[in-house]
């Protein structure tokens, strides 16, 4: 049942439900003043007075309201129509980065690269503003055909612990997604950037390899995969990928943030200066 009583939500019209989820649904909207799309997120009615709920909208915004970038989906305003709080976003018409995974990694491979590329040149903007996100997975990333991203969802970003403030950081709330979460994020210690590469790298190497680097019988043994398990090797997946390019995914997922890249600006110099497969789409295609 829609949410929206009578057709809009602040000076947003709405024009069609493009999700629902157990929450929340996400509409098409447009703004008769800017005469722009736009998508609105608005909570379903039996969560609109749910503080915690609430409470991640608004932290959306607060965390990326000002937020300018190509690669990372913008959040214009915070709002409620008739009780019930809303989110009004960038209108980027693209399915996020793990339906396009369920279609295997042959599909993807004309724009892979340039996704892995995007993906990273948004995390690396996101972390530089001085947050961890805490939530990079393929179902943030929006992907369109032509392979350009956007990276969406903050309501679980924070601010990035340096020098002293690291030091006495208290330990945090475990939150995040298992198969995505780096050992010190599943250890609740205080993040730095190198937390949201590590996910980035199991992101990337999902989307090369058509399936996560970890799995696990259940929750506790795929984060004890995390911690302790061996990081595998992107090659024996598939086969196409260069070493080089298999070499920076396995730095990136290092058991420990100081064996990893420095930053998201190095591994995204890195990526873009990497042949990623052996052979080019073209030399493929004729060989079969």
């Amino acid at each position: 049942m829609s949410t929206a009583s009578h057709g809009y939500a602040g000076p947003y019209r709405l024009l069609n439900i493009i999700n629902t989820g157990q929450t929340s649904q996400v509409w098409q909207a447009y703004h008769d003043g800017s005469r722009k799309y736009v998508a609105v997120k608005m909570l379903q009615r039996e969560y609109a007075r749910d503080k915690e709920h609430v409470r991640f909208l608004k932290w959306e915004y607060t965390v990326a309201g000002k937020i300018e970038h190509e690669r990372i989906c913008r959040v214009y305003q915070f709002g409620r129509e008739r009780g019930i709080p809303y989110l009004a976003l960038e209108w980027f018409p693209a399915p996020n980065l793990k339906i396009r995974i369920r279609q295997g990694p042959a599909a993807l491979r004309p724009i892979a690269g340039k996704v892995a590329i995007q993906a990273a040149e948004g995390v690396a903007e996101f972390c530089r503003r001085g947050w961890v996100h805490r939530d990079v997975k393929p179902d943030n990333f929006l992907v369109d055909d032509s392979g350009d991203v956007k990276l969406i969802d903050f309501g679980l970003a924070h601010k990035a612990k340096k020098g002293w403030a690291r030091l006495f950081a208290r330990k945090s709330k475990v939150q995040g997604t298992r198969s995505y979460m780096s050992p010190e994020q599943i250890r609740g210690k205080p993040l730095d950037e190198r937390a949201d590469l590590y996910s980035l790298a199991c992101t990337i190497f999902e989307m090369f390899a058509g399936g996560p680097p970890f799995t696990g019988v259940s929750a506790n043994d795929l984060l004890m995969q995390h911690i302790a398990g061996p990081v595998p090797s992107l090659k024996a997946r598939n086969s196409e990928v260069t070493e080089e390019f298999c070499e920076i995914l396995q730095v990136a997922m290092a058991k420990t943030p100081e064996r990893r890249q420095s930053s998201l600006e190095e591994f995204l110099k890195q990526l873009q200066s990497v042949k990623i497969y052996e052979r080019s789409s073209e030399e493929t295609a004729r060989s079969q």
